[in-house]
């Protein structure tokens, strides 16, 4: 039993529609909502971000160094000291790169603490919060 040449031509068609609509749907399983992913990098954490208090300024991070709010850094619970970050804030796809050099936050459902410019750079100064993304930068 054989098909037509028509019926075999319509066969080929749905065939290639069929394995292209195929692999669209499999590589869409692959995408990820995370700004950070779409430049590369391999992210590592999603959460909400703050920043520090002004008083901090001058004092002794944990891994030694004065604290300085000019400086673009972070503080993270286990990211080792000198780790630099992708912090994207979520809500608007602002960037900062920032190196890891104190310990923190110590308040639940926060991931990063970042310095006063490092805040100013994701345009969170007004809120003192916002939705972040941190990814390893290479």
């Amino acid at each position: 039993m054989g098909f037509s040449d028509k019926t075999n031509g319509a066969w080929r068609r749905f065939l290639r529609h069929g394995v292209l609509a195929m692999a669209l749907v499999l590589l869409s399983g692959c995408a990820n909502d995370g700004m950070a992913s779409e430049s590369g990098l391999t992210p590592i954490q999603k959460g909400v971000a703050s920043y520090y208090s002004d008083r901090f300024q001058g004092r002794t991070t944990a891994s030694g160094v004065p604290f300085d709010q000019k400086a673009l850094t972070a503080a993270h619970k286990s990211l080792p000291f000198g780790t630099k970050v992708l912090v994207t804030r979520r809500d608007n796809g602002r960037q900062v790169e920032v190196m890891i050099n104190d310990r923190g936050p110590y308040v639940d459902g926060r991931v990063i603490d970042l310095s006063k410019s490092a805040a100013r750079e994701l345009g969170m100064l007004g809120r003192g919060v916002a939705p972040v993304e941190l990814s390893y930068v290479r």
